[in-house]
């Protein structure tokens, strides 16, 4: 009711009086008092020299212990009482003779030490090696974590006296075991590396069970780049062995890939009973460009051995990528002016780029090679001879001059890309020409054809071996480059004895033996084969002072790096030696290389601050090895998102107070870092530099937005080199660079990508970092290589290309469409409860394309609940023995992401 004078209205409910308030504190005093009397009555029991009574009031006083509750924030009401008498306890528990009774008191004071002992003293574990054997998770999740804490303390500095190192081991393997048990895999893996050491960690495997591995192994991984050298490689061999003792090969298969252990590989395939699996296994295999042997033990059934074969070799790579194509329809060709959109640029740049010159041709031919790749058709080299217009590939060869042919009738081969069946009769004609620059690039042509494919009738070693010797020196580069292309990664001895005594020809020139160096570092890339590095060496050795400031003999030094590829350590101390001997022209640049190729992908710090180091100084004599050094933290860094962030700011700094060569270098480093990923902030630096002072400094950085954007049609970065090709018309250097960074927006029409890792930025692929790197070296001296007569060195990118598609497949690997999400990956390592790998998802059919830090995951496993088990549909379905076609989910490109 309202009060008609003041219109105030009263509560419905009243506060509680006073007097009822201070009866509930009343209450509550007396209870927390009774307890109080009852814990210190407990105390004086213990002391009492019958044991009866004295086992009685410790059992009383642990049963109150264990039941106590409180809140996550406050400890325990029996804990807070028994403080005042925890040095009465510890005092009397030195005077009990040994017995049960005085084991059960000292787990009492352990659980007690957790928050009354000193900072530093440890009590609580000392306690409980004193303690009986009895289950340590009966005192709660917060002891064991207590206990866990003093036991990596302990470990890392010693302060109890008498502990057995076998006790203590003991107590950790109980802990694990209960951390596991409780969905604590994070804080299990910690304990045992930080406790026991990465090399005793093995004791994991013996408690993850089918629950709990996934997390586990999860954990494991991500926590390996954070570890030094040799504990990464343990940690990642125990999540290697619980993958392969559950029976989730393919992620086995990775952490063999990622260590480049071929005993691991073959275990893979021996263990591995389902023919299904097995084509999984094999198309990561394909997908990481992995050259691998399928033995018959391996795969007894020759007509299955022939199956995975044809899927490791990417036989069937071309027609799932037209099928793809086919689905998006982006199938019909692009000719350079539809990249360029002419029509949209000024009119006075319209006039200046009509003019029809041999490097605007060249420029066309690359651009034309680029968006058409692997789609067998384009408007200038496939185009059928027609009498009414004259069109046919041969007059587009013949429009570029000399060296540029050798582009041109290249570009066939990235037009026809893993396609070798048809690819190899269309390039066929131009190998019979008379022109020896035609021949060069058809030569060219072969082994971008085969790049990637591998095929038992092995056509490009019959094409392009007996060219390898031939008179003239443009012939042989394209040989010897297709043959490095084509084998990229093999290892092949045969092509090895073939090309390394041109290494040591005297006569031969040097851009022969710079690209006979660069194809076998490819062929040997990570391998650290003696044999080869030992030629390069010589190599080197034996060139003259000039000879040893070209350009040219920067590529012979990156080919000694190649072979030491993400190696680390291994073997490079021989190898570092060596150099010591070398001309100081190009010792400092050899060692920077070697260095950076064999962090490559690691994440090591302290390697990228000794890179940054070598860019702190301030040189005067001409040295060139700061650029190969600003390159070399980009590869060392790239490997985890932290740590790309962090060099990306650092790159920032370099640029400011760097010296030329360093500025220079630092636009292609930042393409390096987020090679077909325009993040914003770097798009934005890339855009300013590009209207930079230096001329080198703006071709580094147009080329870099093109490598950023490749693939990604990036609507941003096409506006950016459309304007850029208005304001540069004047100039053909940076107009060429424009046009070339146009063609690789617009990388096989966005279906392809030029990033190195694959699986969820797990695995790098060191065949395509190789061809990466490769090039970028190359544009750290741009007018002597790219706008000069070796400007087909663009081609080593080719390494690289991979449809950037998710395919799913039915057991006769025959595409099949079915529902997924794609959505932004979410790194769910260490967190708690089962969290969504993806987010911000949306559904789509198979096939689809994946950008950059996106992940897809299965939309058709739906879960059910039965008699309190968790299952999805696909378990239920195998249960009961029924099939819906949807066997297995392969990917060409990128794998599926989660559990799925």
């Amino acid at each position: 009711m309202s009060d008609p004078v003041s219109g105030a209205g009263t509560s419905q409910s009243e506060p509680p009086s006073k007097d009822l308030v201070s009866r509930r504190s009343e209450t509550k005093s007396n209870e927390d008092l009774d307890l109080k009397q009852r814990m210190e009555f407990c105390v004086e029991r213990i002391q009492d020299p019958n044991p009866e009574l004295r086992i009685e009031a410790l059992e009383s006083m642990r049963k109150e212990i264990l039941t106590s509750t409180s809140s996550m924030a406050c400890v325990p009401k029996p804990l807070k009482f028994l403080r005042p008498h925890f040095g009465t306890l510890k005092g009397f528990y030195e005077t009990v003779p040994e017995s049960d009774f005085k084991k059960d008191l000292a787990d009492v004071i352990s659980v007690l030490a957790m928050t009354m002992s000193a900072e530093g003293k440890r009590e609580s574990l000392k306690y409980r090696l004193l303690g009986s054997d009895g289950n340590i998770g009966s005192w709660g999740h917060e002891y064991v974590r207590n206990l866990a804490g003093e036991i990596t303390e302990e470990y890392m500095n010693p302060q109890i006296d008498h502990i057995p190192f076998d006790d203590l081991r003991k107590l950790v393997r109980v802990i694990v075991a209960f951390l596991l048990e409780h969905n604590a895999e994070p804080e299990a893996v910690d304990l045992s590396m930080e406790a026991i050491g990465i090399a005793y960690s093995y004791i994991l495997g013996g408690y993850v069970n089918s629950t709990n591995f996934r997390r586990t192994c999860l954990y494991l991984t991500s926590a390996a780049r954070f570890l030094p050298e040799t504990d990464d490689i343990a940690a990642l061999d125990i999540a290697y062995c619980i993958y392969n003792r559950f029976e989730e090969f393919a992620n086995a298969l990775q952490i063999a890939l990622f260590l480049n252990d071929d005993g691991h590989i073959i275990s893979v395939f021996t263990s591995c009973d389902d023919l299904l699996k097995k084509k999984q296994i094999c198309y990561i295999l394909a997908r990481h460009g992995k050259y691998f042997k399928l033995d018959d033990y391996m795969c007894p059934d020759s007509h299955d051995r022939i199956l995975l074969c044809d899927i490791i070799n990417n036989a069937t790579l071309s027609e799932s990528y037209l099928t793809l194509a086919r689905d998006v329809e982006v199938m019909e060709p692009k000719s350079p002016e539809d990249i360029y959109k002419v029509h949209l640029v000024d009119d006075r740049a319209i006039a200046g780029a009509s003019v029809d010159s041999a490097r605007q041709n060249l420029a066309a031919t690359f651009v034309n090679a680029f968006v058409n790749a692997g789609f067998g058709q384009d408007k200038l080299m496939t185009v059928p001879a027609d009498s009414s217009n004259g069109g046919s590939s041969g007059n587009w060869v013949f429009k570029n001059k000399e060296h540029g042919k050798i582009s041109a009738a290249a570009s066939l081969g990235m037009i026809l890309l893993w396609d070798t069946d048809i690819g190899l009769a269309q390039i066929d004609k131009f190998i019979h020409s008379n022109d020896n620059y035609v021949i060069a690039g058809a030569l060219l042509g072969v082994g971008l054809v085969n790049c990637n494919v591998y095929s038992h009738l092995d056509p490009a070693r019959g094409i392009l071996h007996e060219y390898v010797d031939n008179e003239d020196s443009s012939i042989r580069i394209g040989a010897i480059m297709g043959l490095g292309i084509a084998y990229a990664g093999t290892q092949d001895k045969q092509i090895r004895k073939r090309l390394t005594p041109i290494l040591n020809d005297g006569q031969a020139p040097l851009d022969v033996i710079a690209f006979t160096a660069i194809s076998l570092g490819l062929i040997y890339v990570g391998s650290s084969n003696a044999k080869v590095a030992q030629s390069i060496v010589d190599a080197l050795m034996v060139r003259s002072e000039s000879e040893l400031r070209e350009p040219l003999t920067q590529l012979i030094a990156l080919s000694h790096g190649l072979l030491y590829l993400g190696l680390q350590k291994e073997g490079l101390k021989a190898t570092c030696d060596v150099l010591e001997m070398f001309n100081k022209n190009i010792r400092k640049y050899c060692q920077i290389t070697l260095l950076s190729c064999a962090y490559a992908g690691t994440g090591n710090i302290l390697k990228v601050q000794e890179l940054l180091s070598h860019c702190a100084e301030h040189l005067n004599n001409g040295e060139t090895h700061q650029g190969p050094a600003v390159l070399g933290i980009a590869m060392v860094a790239m490997a985890e998102e932290l740590g790309l962030e962090m060099s990306i700011r650092s790159l920032e700094h370099l640029l400011q107070y760097g010296e030329l060569n360093i500025r220079r270098a630092v636009p292609l480093a930042l393409g390096l870092l987020c090679m077909s990923n325009p993040k914003v902030n770097v798009v934005d630096i890339l855009s300013r530099l590009s209207h930079d002072t230096d001329l080198e400094v703006v071709m580094a950085a147009i080329i870099s937005l093109g490598l950023i954007g490749a693939g990604t049609n990036n609507a941003r970065i096409v506006v950016i080199l459309r304007d850029l090709s208005s304001y540069y018309y004047r100039i053909a250097s940076l107009l060429f660079c424009v046009q070339i960074a146009q063609g690789l927006v617009h990388l096989g029409k966005g279906l392809l990508t030029l990033d190195p890792y694959h699986c969820d930025r797990f695995l790098l692929s060191p065949t395509a970092l190789a061809g990466l790197v490769i090039t970028l070296h190359a544009c750290l001296d741009m007018k002597a290589i790219i706008l000069g007569k070796y400007h087909f060195v663009l081609y080593f990118l080719v390494l690289a290309m991979q449809p950037k598609m998710l395919m799913t497949l039915d057991k006769n690997l025959k595409p099949l469409s079915v529902p997924i999400r794609v959505g932004q990956a979410v790194d769910i390592a260490g967190k708690a409860g089962q969290p969504k790998s993806i987010t911000g998802f949306q559904t789509f059919t198979t096939p689809v394309l994946l950008a950059a830090g996106q992940r897809a995951e299965l939309a058709t496993e739906k879960k059910e609940e039965k008699k309190g088990e968790r299952r999805t549909s696909t378990e239920i379905r195998k249960k009961k023995g029924l099939s819906d076609g949807l066997v297995t989910a392969v990917e060409l490109c990128d794998e599926l992401g989660g559990e799925n």
